[in-house]
């Protein structure tokens, strides 16, 4: 809001009728310059001027209004002028600075050690897969489009238990493997692995005459598969040991079977100078996916880590120490920072607000009338609100990565990054307030803003289309293409063709089981291709433009005022005069009382001998 006006006080000086305003945005919106000048020539000549120059004072009504344009114009300086006319230091630009600084450094660190962190349990999950799942292989590890194999699955009752007997194998003969794991228990004694099934309670087929007995309730039972260290193929029998215990497993009513068990861990790898080896625990699954009932069981494994607190070796102690110092000082430097950053803005907003009600009531009782809603937007700063919200999150994330460097917390890294991240993203965003008190940079900024009207009612209708689109791709291209299948991977596979990704193997992938089908989808495809790559974005390229054009054109010829705006361009007075800086207090406690509170001075509006008074102004 204030760099828009700050744009407008530049190209406009002088005295404004309120009512021309409207007029005005209007011309320049036809783009006519001549009308704009015109008009701006004729209404200066036939109407009564809402305001004077600053420096005409031949009654106290023009030297009240001088002292408040002066409050208006001083309040929507750009932090510069505001240090040439009262040398106020920018301590709101400063703060920014520092907290730039700051979190950028906070977020390399913690990007580092997050990635380090998902990377290693990542690489241990593979490792778990090829110690623990039956018919794991290195083709499975990477996430290729379109899949090169299938799900992994059991598809017959004996590779059933040769999986369970492949886990629980492979469980008790863990010295075999590479990775240094180790069982939980204190003696690295091996607990027994523990398997649930989950069953309906009731589930019998008799397909040869179309029967059935069902109950849909779900029973649950967990049980322990002792076996004894070493074990191996020759003598163990998952499908014997269940047997033993009364358990036959009825595959038609089976919903799924868990197994599950820990192992302990220490990486080496992020250890360094100052840094020490985290040591983790894996809490592993092992899931048997029978809820379809289409034949196909699938088989999958997850293991969750659990950072735990190390007990390392004494070379480690001074320099563990160290590392947490440094990263626990330079979090408590962020909350401090980002702190300062939310009251200072929490106070300016509130500081603002206190001037726009002082100027309603002086409108209402120098012209009698309200001050226009677009005036009273000019008092609320969105730049604020976003620095808020940013400083929110920052100090949001930053408790929690303390947290998770001292290992208080969870696994809270996704929650910490999204904090941080966000919070980041917004922090750069605010430079762009600061790039805005130049010319060339602010263009983008006010295009932006004159078009997001504009874009946001274009957006609706094309979002209309769009999920026209998008149910109806999903209907009935789903059971046959793999891009279909959801109706979040319609979307994103329409939001693809749209930036003109992967169009060919979008029409390649369609199955030809249904020729009817098939040609339907050729149809919907070149459609929706044609309308939106040729129609919607190039009308959407069209409104950016326009409201571009009509940019350049305010820069050429000037830029609409609301009444608020040419209020205070009649105040010729430059920041550099030192007519500010008269005014303003030079005591020490009077600048304690500024930055701390709001100092408020009585402001009445004279008439003759009497005085009325008005309201208080935050100075």
């Amino acid at each position: 809001m204030n760099m828009d006006y700050s744009e407008s006080m530049q190209t406009h000086p002088g005295s404004t009728n309120l009512k021309e305003n409207s007029e005005i945005g209007s011309v320049v919106d036809k783009n006519d310059c001549d009308e704009l000048e015109a008009l701006v020539m004729s209404r200066a000549q036939t109407s009564t001027s809402l305001s004077s120059a600053c420096s005409y004072r031949s009654t106290d009504v023009d030297i009240s209004e001088e002292r408040m344009r002066r409050k208006l114009r001083f309040f929507f300086m750009n932090p510069i002028e505001k240090w040439q006319a009262k040398h106020r230091v920018p301590y709101k630009f400063v703060v920014q600075v520092i907290k730039i600084i700051l979190v950028t450094v906070q977020l390399c660190l913690f990007a580092h050690n997050r990635y380090k962190h998902v990377n290693y349990t990542w690489d241990n999950r593979i490792a778990f897969s090829h110690l623990f799942l039956n018919g794991w292989d290195t083709t499975r590890e990477v996430n290729s489009y379109p899949p090169s194999v299938g799900p992994l699955a059991v598809y017959k009752i004996s590779k059933f238990y040769e999986t369970l007997d492949f886990a629980v194998i492979g469980y008790a003969n863990l010295g075999n493997a590479i990775g240094p794991y180790s069982y939980t228990e204190e003696d690295n004694s091996m607990p027994a692995p523990l398997l649930c099934l989950y069953q309906y309670k009731e589930g019998t087929i008799f397909g040869f005459n179309e029967s059935y007995m069902f109950n849909s309730e779900i029973d649950e039972r967990c049980l322990n598969l002792t076996v004894e260290p070493n074990v191996t193929a020759k003598n163990y029998s998952a499908k014997d040991f269940l047997k033993e215990h009364g358990i036959l497993i009825n595959f038609s009513s089976l919903v799924k079977a868990e197994m599950t068990f820990s192992l302990k861990t220490v990486n080496f790898k992020a250890a360094g100078p100052i840094t020490p080896p985290d040591c983790y625990k894996f809490n592993i699954k092992i899931s048997f996916d029978n809820e379809d009932h289409d034949g196909q069981m699938l088989l999958s494994l997850d293991a969750d880590a659990v950072r735990l607190y190390c007990k390392g070796d004494v070379e480690y102690v001074v320099d563990n120490r160290l590392d947490s110092i440094l990263l626990s000082i330079l979090n408590s430097l962020v909350i401090v920072i980002c702190s300062i950053s939310l009251i200072l803005c929490c106070r300016a907003i509130y500081r603002a607000q206190q001037l726009k009600l002082v100027t309603i009531n002086f409108f209402q009782k120098a012209y009698k009338k309200d001050l226009s809603a677009e005036g009273q937007l000019e008092f609320l700063n969105m730049w604020y609100i976003m620095i808020i919200i940013n400083d929110v999150l920052i100090i949001l994330g930053s408790g929690i990565k303390e947290q998770i460097e001292r290992k208080f917390a969870g696994d809270q890294w996704n929650i910490c990054s999204v904090f941080l991240g966000t919070g980041n993203l917004l922090v750069w965003f605010g430079v762009l307030r600061y790039l805005g008190f130049f010319k060339t940079y602010n263009v983008v900024i006010l295009t932006l803003k004159k078009a997001a009207p504009k874009v946001a009612r274009f957006l609706l209708c094309a979002l209309l289309i769009y999920a026209g689109f998008t149910f109806c791709g999903w209907l009935i291209l789903g059971p046959y293409h793999m891009k279909f299948r959801s109706l979040a991977s319609t979307s994103e596979c329409l939001f693809a063709l749209i930036n003109g990704d992967d169009m060919y193997a979008t029409f390649s992938i369609m199955s030809f089981k249904s020729p009817m089908l098939w040609w339907y989808s050729r149809i919907y495809l070149y459609c929706f291709i044609s309308l939106y790559i040729y129609v919607v974005i190039s009308l959407f390229i069209s409104v950016i433009m326009d409201a571009y054009d009509t940019i350049k054109l305010y820069y050429k010829c000037g830029f609409p005022k609301s009444d608020l705006q040419a209020f205070v361009a009649a105040c010729t007075d430059e920041a550099s005069s030192g007519i500010y800086r008269n005014e303003s207090s030079s005591s020490l406690g009077d600048m304690v009382d500024k930055l701390c509170c709001c100092k408020k001075t009585p402001y009445t509006l004279f008439s003759g001998r009497s005085s009325n008074f008005v309201g208080a102004i935050c100075v």
